[in-house]
């Protein structure tokens, strides 16, 4: 059977190519989903690319459905919930995500989370772990899932994992709370804005830096992926944190510049059986269009 990895609690939820690959063939797997399961490719305006080559199977969900300008925060609760019901994703469903990009598939983890599904697994690796274990690529439409009447819970189930402006406020003042940026040393310094579209650079002033990755890629992660682009143990990613000041009791906030790699980083925490957590939505986009006088905050 395939060997589920042992350092967070939340083991289930990270799985593996060869895992997938014996449940979409029917084979028993351990950690089994209990009933209904779909599998989601999600992306940014990557339809294209998916019609080239997919997991067999695979539905796709372009988050342009999860989030809207002017800051790409979330859509209202009503137009989540319509859009996971158009997918068949009831509160009971177990969604198996993965991407071409991690932050992507995990922005729709997060959301899933926030709305109160159950049980949300993400591929270890994406797309690229999936071909790297040699394993069938798809061509052509996506699947197409019977769409679901009722989500069969309150919605959203978990509110608490999103906060907004004013509450990321307010988080800073807590004695036990912490703003964590999910953003590369030279966005955290002020050194750029590390988006195309965000001019004003610097950081939220109090916020403590929980890494991202390197270069000019605003959707790299390399700080909690290994080469081969699967998750770093849960240890070494707690050990950079705990550097920060971040650990497990306090009430922490994940953000970056829009939300993508805050969602990893709370999925990740999240695996590793942190409870007090959330991501800030508006992230350093919204933060710094209305905090201009922090705009251009340089750390040294």
């Amino acid at each position: 059977m395939p060997v589920f990895r042992d350092d967070f609690p939340r083991w289930q939820q990270l799985i593996t190519p060869s895992w997938l690959d014996r449940l979409m063939a029917g084979v028993a797997v351990r950690a089994a989903p209990a009933s209904h399961w779909c599998l989601l490719e999600v992306d940014c305006g990557a339809l294209d690319a998916f019609l080239q080559c997919h997991i067999p199977g695979a539905a796709y969900l372009d988050t342009a459905r999860l989030e809207e300008g002017p800051f790409w925060n979330k859509v209202a609760d009503a137009a989540l919930l319509q859009v996971l019901l158009g997918l068949g994703i009831r509160h009971d469903t177990t969604v198996i995500l993965y991407g071409r990009n991690m932050t992507a598939a995990a922005r729709a983890a997060h959301l899933m989370l926030y709305a109160g599904v159950t049980d949300v697994r993400l591929l270890d690796g994406g797309v690229h772990a999936w071909l790297r274990a040699g394993l069938p690529c798809a061509t052509g439409a996506p699947q197409r899932y019977a769409a679901a009447t009722r989500f069969g819970a309150t919605f959203p189930g978990r509110p608490h994992y999103l906060i907004n402006m004013r509450q990321a406020k307010a988080l800073l003042w807590q004695s036990d709370g912490a703003l964590a940026s999910i953003r590369t040393w030279d966005e955290f310094t002020g050194k750029t804005s590390g988006y195309s579209y965000i001019q004003a650079r610097g950081d939220i002033p109090g916020a403590r830096w929980g890494r991202a990755g390197t270069g000019t890629d605003m959707n790299n992660m390399s700080a909690f992926h290994g080469s081969d682009g699967s998750m770093r143990p849960a240890s070494d990613i707690c050990q950079f944190w705990r550097d920060q000041g971040l650990h497990p009791g306090l009430q922490t906030a994940f953000y970056c510049g829009t939300g993508w790699r805050a969602s990893l980083a709370f999925f990740y925490a999240w695996l590793m059986g942190w409870e007090r957590i959330s991501v800030y939505d508006g992230g350093w986009f919204e933060w710094s269009h209305a905090e201009p006088v922090f705009s251009e905050t340089i750390r040294q």
